[in-house]
């Protein structure tokens, strides 16, 4: 079978560790091109992965033919980039945030619609084994009527595995928009939309720059989410939790509670109102400072996507919805009121 000509624009940490690795080891696609603003990175990537390099995207989509594009870029280039190479007549794998506004999330989704091509957006928490688990006992009733949940992602910071460190693009609001909460927080809520089942319709957010330097962007914010039928709980994203990453989510349960991701041995445990308890070793989600993620499956599901022509589980209307979130809470701090999504 003829493989899919694939391109990485954006030569950062998220390409290195998750993309460019996925893509290799998937035996149904070519890495034709990379491109990024520093040249040296695009070289290094180019000559690692048998690729042609580039310094402009603009240059590469004119040049090159090609099936797909993965945008590993900083937020305010997602909706552009991404909207160029659809426009190319490429399919799109984008990072999240998918895009900085609304507005641009649903130009995104015109141009995919317009090219007729695939636009996902890379929330990988989705694949994670015990999330996938999760949302199956929740769908066939294992849990019973949720009631409430929580929620966190923490680390220590961007610094610890940019390739630019501290003087990374996650610190500067022009290019990112937004930190801690566009960072990890957007991940959070599409996995809570995800294992609910369920859109948000409110948020109050508390949003703050207090852990780090030199930065006006958040790195610790909370925010209380309420869906449609009325579930509530929280959702905390921070760059300020120094000693480990905290990834977990506990949704509590009619019929049982379940911590994901709470436990050092056990990736889900079930705690049953009958007292009866089940613990689930379904391997823990990787991380960059872990050798990266060669196993997301996250490249895996868009390939065949594309080959198989069915709609991506994280297409642009799904990421769109998770954004909204996120601007929501941002809202709701500027105003001091809850924000309606």
């Amino acid at each position: 079978m003829k493989k899919l000509k694939v391109a990485v624009i954006g030569c950062g940490s998220i390409a290195r560790n998750r993309h460019l690795k996925e893509y290799e080891h998937n035996d149904a696609v070519e890495i034709v091109a990379v491109c990024d603003i520093v040249e040296e990175r695009a070289v290094e990537m180019a000559t690692e992965y048998h690729a042609k390099s580039y310094t402009s995207y603009e240059e590469l989509l004119k040049n090159e033919e090609l099936d797909a594009v993965s945008v590993c870029l900083p937020n305010y280039l997602h909706a552009p980039v991404s909207i160029a190479a659809l426009n190319a007549g490429c399919h799109v794998l984008c990072e999240k945030p998918m895009a900085t506004s609304k507005e641009e999330a649903e130009d995104m989704i015109k141009a995919a619609a317009a090219a007729n091509k695939k636009l996902m957006i890379a929330h990988n928490q989705r694949f994670v084994p015990s999330h996938v688990k999760a949302k199956e006992l929740i769908a066939n009733g294992e849990v019973g009527k949720i009631y409430s949940f929580r929620t966190a992602f923490g680390h220590g910071g961007p610094e610890q595995w940019s390739v630019e460190g501290e003087d990374s693009w996650f610190f500067k609001k022009d290019q990112a928009f937004i930190g801690a909460m566009g960072d990890l927080g957007v991940h959070k809520a599409d996995l809570l939309r995800f294992l609910l089942g369920e859109e948000f319709v409110e948020v109050a957010g508390f949003i703050e720059t207090s852990a780090k330097e030199n930065t006006d962007v958040d790195d610790n914010a909370v925010c209380i989410l309420k869906t449609e039928s009325g579930i509530i709980g929280t959702l905390a994203a921070s760059w300020a939790y120094s000693a480990k990453e905290d990834n977990s989510t506990v949704i509590y349960g009619e019929k049982a509670i379940l911590r994901i991701e709470d436990h050092p041995d056990y990736s889900l445990i079930v705690q049953y109102k009958t007292g009866e308890v089940v613990n689930y070793a379904l391997g823990g989600i990787q991380s960059n400072t872990e050798g990266g993620q060669t196993t997301t499956h996250t490249i895996n599901h868009f390939v065949d996507a594309i080959i198989q022509d069915t709609e991506p589980l994280i297409d642009g209307e799904e990421g769109k919805k998770s954004l909204e979130v996120i601007l929501g809470a941002l809202e709701s701090m500027t105003t001091k009121q809850f924000a309606r999504i």
